[in-house]
């Protein structure tokens, strides 16, 4: 249990930071592009209050860590927070303007995973030896590569999804996004399947070499 309280302490912050600026940036995007409903609805704002889902991005994510340490797994986070609204018919063009408001939260997670890589790569140039702050980069990094990569899963309503029906001829456009009530079972089985492993893992790679490049 003292594990797992530690576990949520560092990972806390980088959760918060990540799942706001995340949704944040979809708003302000889309209102770059003409649908100020995100702003309307005072989404736009890094007041981490309006973004967080009580079930998605806290009662989930602590269930399932509990879950996998009480297990002898690794920790894994999974979970989501309330999503921005956004009435793509208000974009000046909606199908091309679509691709990048659902970019944007994908794009400020790779921010922030950059931003708390240089924070990993000041405190080794420093000789910081606080463990604490050394485990909450690492877990920044993490946190937002994967939230970046499961967001990119090009299922709707996902902003990989969203991007796909963007980029796509209209009729594979349509039939894509027709999957959209359908999308968080798809992911919830894939994840169920560890199918979603497959997918991930690559991404997790690459935020461990970046991690090894400052320890």
């Amino acid at each position: 249990m003292e594990g797992l309280i530690q576990t949520i302490t560092v990972y806390a912050i980088p959760v918060l930071f990540a799942i706001t600026l995340h949704e944040a940036a979809h708003g302000y995007v889309a209102k770059m592009f003409g649908d100020a409903t995100a702003y309307r609805a005072g989404r736009v704002t890094l007041n981490p209050v309006k973004h967080i889902d009580p079930i998605g991005t806290i009662a989930v994510p602590i269930a399932i860590l509990l879950v996998s340490k009480l297990a002898g797994g690794p920790g894994f986070l999974f979970g989501w927070a309330k999503p921005v609204p956004v009435a793509f018919g208000n974009l000046r063009r909606p199908k091309r303007d679509m691709i990048w408001v659902a970019a944007a939260g994908p794009g400020a997670n790779l921010a922030m995973a950059i931003g708390w890589a240089l924070f990993l790569n000041v405190q080794a140039m420093l000789g910081v030896a606080e463990t604490f702050f050394i485990e909450m980069a690492k877990a920044g990094i993490f946190v937002n590569i994967g939230l970046m990569a499961l967001n990119l899963l090009p299922v709707p309503p996902l902003d990989g999804g969203r991007i796909a029906v963007g980029l796509l001829p209209d009729r594979l456009a349509y039939l894509l996004a027709r999957l959209e009530p359908y999308g968080m079972f798809i992911v919830i089985f894939l994840l169920a399947t560890n199918t979603l492993t497959f997918f991930l893992v690559p991404f997790y790679r690459f935020g461990l070499a970046v991690i090894d490049l400052f320890v």
